[in-house]
């Protein structure tokens, strides 16, 4: 799982902050935040929130701005086993995919409007967010929407343990 950060402004000059979760392996954007601050702790809530569906991923992928740096998130990814991976600082390369999505985010959504209130901002994105995941087809995905690929590969595992426990059964 990779994530990442942008900022904008209101019509009005105030400042707003977007925490970007992608799964890298689906290509599902899990979560996009929008508030006037996102901290370290703010970071673990939204990742908390994504795996009561998901589950923790076993590890996470992030630049070393501070709120990946913080108290707050390095002892959440202790709590739950979770492998932090730091890029090296300068080396955005290495966050390749979640680099790419911000900028499909910044050029589909952000450039195309202006936001006059931190509620609209949050719906207009949440209907880009559903598009991108649900409608959208990704070649990368075998030209099938994130949502419904990691679908597909969320009931294949099942399948997959289902004949694993039969076989031991047997």
């Amino acid at each position: 799982m990779e994530h990442g950060f942008r900022e904008d402004s209101l019509a009005n000059s105030r400042r707003i902050k977007y925490l970007t979760v992608a799964d890298d392996f689906s290509h599902e954007c899990v979560d996009i935040a929008v508030d006037y601050g996102i901290s370290g702790q703010y970071v673990t809530r939204v990742l908390d929130q994504a795996a009561i569906f998901r589950g923790y991923p076993s590890a996470v992928r992030t630049d070393n701005g501070p709120k990946f740096t913080s108290r707050a998130f390095m002892a959440w990814s202790l709590k739950h086993g979770i492998r932090h991976i730091l890029i090296e600082p300068g080396r955005p390369t290495q966050n390749g995919y979640i680099e790419s999505f911000n900028g499909k985010f910044r050029d589909e959504c952000l450039n195309d409007h202006w936001f006059e209130t931190l509620p609209q901002a949050r719906i207009t994105i949440a209907d880009w967010w559903q598009d991108y995941n649900e409608v959208r087809p990704h070649s990368s995905c075998n030209r099938m929407p994130p949502a419904k690929f990691a679908a597909l590969h969320r009931q294949q595992k099942i399948e997959t343990n289902q004949q694993q426990q039969n076989e031991e059964i047997s």
